[in-house]
C-alpha cells in the first residue's frame, strides 16, 4: 500500500515539473503499487537516487548548497524512490549558510528537473529576501527546469554552464480515471463523503465543474510563479509570459541573450570568483612531471 500512497499524493499535487520526470517517477510507482518489486541497482537505475547523496559543503568561505533532483517540500514520501532534494531541509541549510560568519559567498549548485508547487514559491521568496546580506549565485549545472528554476532565480546572479538549460516556466496536474480498469476486475466503488467538492474525481472522471476548479489550481500557481520570475529577474509579467521559453527549455547563450540568466560559465570558474576553487593543488609527487617512485618502478624508469 506504501506506494498507492505516494501515487495518490503525487497525483494530488501540482507540478512545476519537465512532464517527462513526472511520466517516468508516475510509471515506477504504478508498477510498485501493481506488485513488481525492483532491486536497489533497479531503483536508481530507473530514477536516479544517487543524487539524494548529495550534500552541502564548503569551499573555502563559499558555501556550496546542491539543489539536485526532484525538489518537494518534504522528500519523506518519494526520497527512496525519486532522489531529490527536500525544500524544508533546502531552507534550514540556505540560512545556516547565511548566519555562518565565516560564509562569505553562497552558490546554489543547480541541476533539476523541478518539483512540486508546494514550498517553492515559499523557497524562492526566502532567498530573494536574502539579497544583499552577502553574494548568492545559482550555478546551473546542467538543468534548472521549471520550480529549479524559480528557486534558482532568486540569487543575485544566474550562471549557465555552457551547454546547460533553463525554463520550463509552467504548472501542471494529472488525474487518472480509474473507472474503466476497476470495471474489469469487477470492482464496483461506492463514495461516501460529506462536503459538497470534497469526493470530486476520486478515482473516476472528472465533470466540466470539477476540471475547471482543478484548472483554476494550476493557473494560480502558474500566475505565483511568474511573478516570483518577473520579481526575481526583474523584467515584467509579459516578459515572463510571452518569452522566457513560453514553458520550454531554453539553452545557456539564448538563456543570457533574453535576460533569464547573467552569464556562462563552468561552477569553477564561479568558485574562483568568490575566491574559492573545487579542485584542490595535487600532491606534489603527482603534479606534473613528477612521477611517483612505485610508478617509475613498473615502468623501469628509475
Amino acid at each position: 500500500m506504501k506506494y498507492g500512497h505516494i501515487l495518490m499524493a503525487v497525483t494530488e499535487e501540482r507540478w512545476a515539473l519537465r512532464e517527462a520526470k513526472l511520466q517516468e517517477i508516475v510509471a515506477f510507482l504504478e508498477a510498485q503499487a501493481d506488485g513488481v518489486k525492483f532491486s536497489a541497482e533497479e531503483v536508481q537505475a530507473r530514477i536516479s537516487n544517487a543524487q539524494a547523496k548529495e550534500v552541502a559543503r564548503r569551499e573555502g568561505a563559499v558555501a556550496v548548497l546542491p539543489l539536485r533532483g526532484v525538489i518537494a517540500n518534504r522528500m519523506n514520501l518519494m526520497g527512496d524512490i525519486s532522489g531529490g532534494t527536500s525544500a524544508e531541509a533546502f531552507r534550514h541549510a540556505f540560512q545556516g549558510a547565511l548566519r555562518d560568519p565565516e560564509v562569505k559567498a553562497i552558490v546554489l549548485d543547480v541541476d533539476s528537473p523541478g518539483g512540486a508547487v508546494s514550498g517553492s514559491d515559499e523557497l524562492s521568496s526566502m532567498i530573494f529576501a536574502a539579497r544583499g546580506t552577502k553574494p548568492i549565485v545559482a550555478h546551473v549545472d546542467a538543468t534548472a527546469a521549471s520550480a529549479a528554476y524559480w528557486i534558482a532565480s532568486a540569487a543575485d546572479e544566474v550562471v549557465v554552464t555552457p551547454t546547460g538549460a533553463v525554463g520550463s516556466i509552467g504548472v501542471f496536474g494529472i488525474h487518472d480515471d480509474l473507472s474503466g480498469a476497476r470495471e474489469k476486475l469487477g470492482v464496483k466503488r461506492t463514495i461516501i463523503s460529506a462536503g459538497r467538492f470534497k469526493a470530486d474525481g476520486v478515482a473516476g472522471p472528472l465533470d466540466d465543474a470539477a476540471l475547471a476548479r482543478r484548472q483554476a489550481r494550476v493557473e494560480a500557481a502558474y500566475d505565483m510563479f511568474v511573478r516570483a520570475v518577473a520579481r526575481n529577474r526583474n523584467v515584467s509579467l509579459s516578459a515572463v509570459r510571452d518569452g522566457f521559453g513560453q514553458g520550454d527549455m531554453v539553452d545557456a547563450a539564448p538563456a543570457v541573450a533574453e535576460g533569464m540568466a547573467d552569464r556562462l560559465g563552468t561552477l569553477d570558474e564561479t568558485l574562483q570568483r568568490l575566491g574559492a576553487s573545487q579542485y584542490r593543488p595535487a600532491p606534489a609527487a603527482r603534479r606534473a612531471g613528477v612521477a611517483p617512485r612505485r610508478a617509475l618502478r613498473a615502468l623501469d624508469l628509475s
